[in-house]
């Protein structure tokens, strides 16, 4: 094999190519399947990704629910630009006073108290602490942590379909065996309930230090929970002395059109794990609890639960942006009113086409089941082929997931539909089928 020359400019000419970049992504990138997406990327802007081919496609997942703000908002952009200019990573998180840590706490703190506020203050909101991680299962291990700390119990409830990341401990309460078994023995003493199932929380008792649960089930194929199950599953936990641990590292930050989706049942979590848009586009996570619940990991020992790179400095300065740009443009009340107006659409578009069984979700966070496994995968294709990023979920194969950016236009939302419409007629006519890669 060739030697690639160092020099940058030279790397830039011997990649030129997208059908050698390809080649090169499958040789020396460690693959998650054998089926990528594939699209090589030249730029992203607002909703769009740019090819090194020349095409252009609308993001309709925002990269898995990251992207809220779009690509490369300017704000966050000038942000990490200014940052980067005053100092990268000065010290483990919790040692050094970091301006913009201090800063993005405060402004996250002040947003999720409010959130807490307009559910009915069931958790008291004036003494959350935000510990900051770097990915969405990082923020679920160190809530999993805390909770056994605190409470002094051993055991963990989940609900099965859940996903709570790939990490030993946040996979131990993923609700998905096939995703678990290779990797067994995982955490002991952890029990799966049905997600939604309001009889089975009598199966938590004093015993549990946690339950984690996804407000909205995302990889299970955007399963919203009956009107009942939160508020029941929050009483159980005070009931027992179990904290309550939620998930939001998808669901947050207007993505189903409130700042998060434990408003839609009036209730609050005991910690609160949140990632993905919180970054506007770069890695950050975390965990909010109250002040007496944080101070577990400062004491007996001290420095039980530490990071290095969690808060970094360039990536909590995006996210401060990207929280203020999140404010500033209201975006989860936009994303309630396009989110009614596209599943409005999607729901004529099912009438149309029998194959489409359901469209469900809330605010911009949907998801379209089809009949068959097969449907799916020659629907996605086929919508990728015509411009338009859609995806499917991890734990189903007939659920497409529609989670474009929260500023999303209405002719953007037109376009796309037209796109899926023209991509189901084609499911119809078998000449103009995609073969399934």
């Amino acid at each position: 094999s060739r030697r690639v020359n160092p020099n940058f400019s030279g790397v830039c000419k011997v990649l030129r190519g997208e059908d050698l970049l390809r080649q090169k992504f499958l040789r020396y990138l460690a693959q998650t399947s054998n089926e990528p997406m594939g699209v090589v990327v030249e730029r992203a802007e607002g909703c769009w990704i740019y090819s090194k081919g020349g095409r252009r496609y609308l993001d309709f997942i925002s990269g898995i629910a990251v992207t809220n703000i779009g690509h490369r908002h300017p704000d966050v952009v000038k942000a990490i630009q200014e940052q980067a200019e005053r100092y990268l990573h000065a010290m483990v998180y919790g040692e050094f006073v970091q301006d913009v840590q201090v800063l993005l706490a405060e402004e996250l703190v002040t947003i999720v108290q409010d959130a807490y506020k307009r559910a009915g203050g069931q958790v008291k909101g004036r003494e959350l602490q935000y510990y900051p991680t770097n990915s969405g299962t990082e923020a679920n291990e160190g809530a999993l942590k805390l909770a056994r700390k605190f409470t002094g119990r051993k055991k963990f409830v989940a609900f099965q379909n859940s996903f709570h990341g790939d990490t030993m401990g946040s996979l131990s309460v993923t609700g998905r065996e096939v995703y678990r078994q290779p990797f067994q023995p995982l955490l002991a003493d952890i029990e799966f309930l049905p997600f939604g199932d309001v009889n089975s929380l009598e199966r938590i008792d004093e015993k549990v230090a946690a339950v984690i649960c996804e407000p909205i089930q995302g990889e299970a194929g955007i399963i919203v929970p009956p009107e009942d199950f939160l508020p029941a599953l929050r009483k159980r936990c005070d009931e027992t002395g179990a904290l309550l641990i939620l998930d939001e590292v998808q669901t947050g930050f207007g993505r189903t059109g409130k700042w998060f989706a434990f408003e839609h049942w009036n209730i609050g979590p005991d910690i609160l794990t949140v990632g993905k848009a919180l970054g506007g586009g770069m890695p950050l996570s975390g965990f909010l609890a109250r002040q007496e619940v944080m101070r577990a990991f400062s004491e007996n020992p001290p420095l039980c639960h530490v990071t290095t790179f969690g808060g970094h400095p360039v990536n909590c300065a995006a996210a401060l942006a990207a929280l203020k740009v999140m404010e500033r443009e209201n975006l989860p009340q936009r994303a309630a009113i396009i989110g009614d107006k596209l599943k409005g659409k999607l729901q004529q578009l099912a009438e149309k086409f029998p194959q489409i069984l359901e469209v469900r979700g809330k605010g911009l966070m949907l998801g379209m089941e089809l009949a068959r496994k097969e449907m799916t995968q020659y629907f996605v294709r086929g919508c990728l082929e015509r411009g338009l990023i859609l995806g499917g979920t991890l734990h189903t194969e007939k659920v497409v997931r529609i989670a474009p950016p929260l500023i999303i236009s209405d002719g953007e939302v037109d376009w796309a539909v037209s796109v899926m419409e023209d991509a189901m007629k084609a499911l119809n006519d078998r000449k103009t089928q995609l073969p399934v890669r």
